[in-house]
């Protein structure tokens, strides 16, 4: 069934929703083409394969609603008035939006495929097309946006346990993170190497690590990225 997103409550005016399957994980599937036609017909395969399609007639119409976009992912058309699916592509990506697109031509050519996939398309399907085409393409970029939430997920878990950590225990861990031996610590904080082993037992104990490892991944998994390369 279609509705109007005003209508569903908080999503962006002017697009349309096809609810799919309950069972599946909740992505939206962001269907941007000015035909009609076209949008209609891929809502009607995303629900018969249970899916959750939005649509919209046109780029602008997605940027107008690109910064509360419900997970999932994007099918674009090339060829639309206006913005056309390329620079949408790049907008977007400047914008942060981690979006997988699904770029949909009927002029495919190797410079177009090029453009495409280093804007950060997961596939370029040119007309006419099979519901397979497409259903293949929206698994693997579902799949590749699943990724993406677990590394924001985890990115967000370890900045929480990092900010658990004292300033000073902040210290040690970044000079930890860098490889530097406790008496190098010392040296660099100005305090005691008994200190130091003090403060890295806690940082041990805040992120609930047992190894020097796991205290590594944790930072880097939070955006700390060492001075000095490891190792």
């Amino acid at each position: 069934m279609s509705r109007s997103q005003g209508e569903s409550g908080g999503a962006p005016a002017g697009a349309d929703t096809v609810a799919g399957d309950a069972g599946k994980p909740a992505y939206v599937v962001h269907v941007v083409d000015d035909d009609e036609a076209v949008r209609r017909s891929l809502a009607l395969l995303l629900t018969s394969f249970g899916y959750v399609s939005t649509t919209y007639a046109s780029a602008e119409a997605l940027l107008a609603a690109a910064d509360r976009l419900a997970p999932g992912c994007l099918i674009v058309d090339v060829r639309m008035p206006g913005m056309d699916g390329l620079a949408l592509q790049a907008e977007l990506a400047a914008r942060g939006v981690p979006h997988p697109v699904i770029v949909v031509t009927g002029h495919a050519d190797v410079p177009l495929a090029v453009r495409a996939m280093k804007a950060g398309a997961v596939d370029l399907i040119e007309k006419p097309y099979s519901g397979e085409d497409i259903m293949r393409a929206v698994r693997a970029a579902l799949t590749r946006m699943e990724d993406v939430r677990q590394q924001q997920s985890t990115a967000e878990a370890a900045s929480a346990r990092i900010a658990a950590l004292t300033p000073r225990e902040h210290d040690v861990l970044l000079l930890l993170v860098e490889g530097r031996p406790n008496k190098a610590i010392a040296h660099e904080l100005g305090i005691s190497p008994r200190t130091v082993e003090i403060h890295r037992a806690n940082v041990m104990e805040k992120l609930a690590c047992h190894s020097l490892a796991e205290v590594v991944r944790i930072a880097l998994a939070a955006g700390i990225v060492p001075k000095v390369p490891l190792g």
